[in-house]
């Protein structure tokens, strides 16, 4: 039996995959399977994957034959996946030797439907440690209470898929895919969906993970139209939430992180120039649509309680393309009955 299946896909890597496959091969074992998705690539990451289906223990060689970004490929490998426990991992990172046991022995443990780690930032030479936001360590205990404040970091937004392991139990009842074709956020419907749905979950300071920050083929890095796929990512946050039972209390932590988001992205496009003109003119219009979108009540709530840097963007934002469509998720309280980085909440 397959006890762990590391989901890892790769597109366009090749100065990176090397180090992602030595850290598979240090955490080999004979219960383990690396499902190896190539997003087609058009450089020497195929041959790389070739490979290493080859030599790394436990390899699955998945291919697409057409781009289809990261939500897409990670879907493929958990389709294709056999183990006890999932995990992700990106092509252009890479895990300390051993890792993978003890984070299967840490959800052993707990016996709990997902567990959550620290991470270590590696921007360049420099290495900082990164926290799950939630001060309860090694407890099991229902995931829905770690989503609020809506006015504090939670572990809602601490989105990386691949910082935790995942029972399988999870991928049988549907919590575990991403939404296809997302290319940016795509974590973010995914944690929120895991943090309302799932039964138990656990914080472990299990350090092992370590996330390559700043590389320029990162889609965080690029500022084409695919980083505005936020937008369609946090509709579908509050779209789902606005269902949920408990949406009153839960939609303020929503809003507020869309919010924030939206500013974060707005600050980009005004002080670095990183989004190319056509891209940010498409970003203050699709933004201005999202908060007219948004519960209003709420929404002025969220602004009132930002720093005034923050909410002075958004509300000029409002203020100056009010005429802007209101078509996608209508999330209001009556309905009831994303690494981006850099951005808090």
């Amino acid at each position: 039996m397959v006890k762990l299946s590391v989901v890892v896909p790769f597109y366009n890597v090749q100065t990176y995959a090397p180090d992602a496959l030595r850290s598979l091969r240090a955490n080999a074992r004979e219960d383990f399977e690396f499902l190896l998705v190539d997003d087609c690539s058009t450089d020497e990451t195929p041959e790389l994957l070739r490979r290493a289906e080859r030599d790394l223990p436990g390899a699955v060689l998945l291919r697409h034959q057409r781009n289809g970004g990261l939500a897409t490929a990670r879907n493929t490998g958990l389709d294709a996946a056999r183990g006890e426990y999932l995990t992700f991992l990106d092509g252009d990172d890479w895990v300390a030797p051993g890792f993978y046991s003890q984070l299967v022995d840490s959800i052993d443990d707990l016996g709990c439907d997902f567990v959550r780690t620290d991470h270590v930032v590696c921007t360049g030479r420099t290495r900082t440690v990164q926290r799950v936001p939630h001060g309860r360590r090694g407890v099991s205990m229902p995931p829905r209470e770690a989503i609020l404040p809506a006015d504090r970091s939670t572990s809602v937004d601490y989105a990386y898929a691949w910082a935790g392991i995942y029972h399988r139990r999870l991928l049988d009842a549907g919590l575990l895919h991403f939404t296809d074709g997302l290319r940016t956020a795509e974590d973010r419907p995914w944690i929120w969906r895991l943090h309302r749905e799932a039964e138990s979950f656990a914080v472990v300071g299990l350090l092992g993970i370590f996330y390559r920050r700043g590389i320029s083929s990162s889609l965080t890095q690029i500022g084409d139209v695919r980083q505005l796929d936020f937008i369609r990512a946090f509709d579908q946050v509050l779209a789902e939430t606005a269902r949920d039972a408990d949406a009153r209390s839960l939609l303020p932590k929503a809003v507020r992180t869309y919010c924030a988001i939206i500013s974060h992205h707005l600050g980009n496009a005004e002080e670095s120039k990183r989004f190319e003109p056509a891209v940010a003119r498409k970003l203050r219009t699709m933004s201005a649509a999202a908060l007219r979108r948004m519960p209003q009540g709420i929404l002025a709530d969220a602004l009132n309680s930002m720093d005034a840097d923050r909410a002075g963007r958004l509300r000029r934002l409002r203020r100056g393309l009010s005429g802007i469509s209101t078509s996608g998720a209508n999330c209001t309280a009556g309905t009831a009955g994303t690494t981006t980085k850099g951005a808090a909440v």
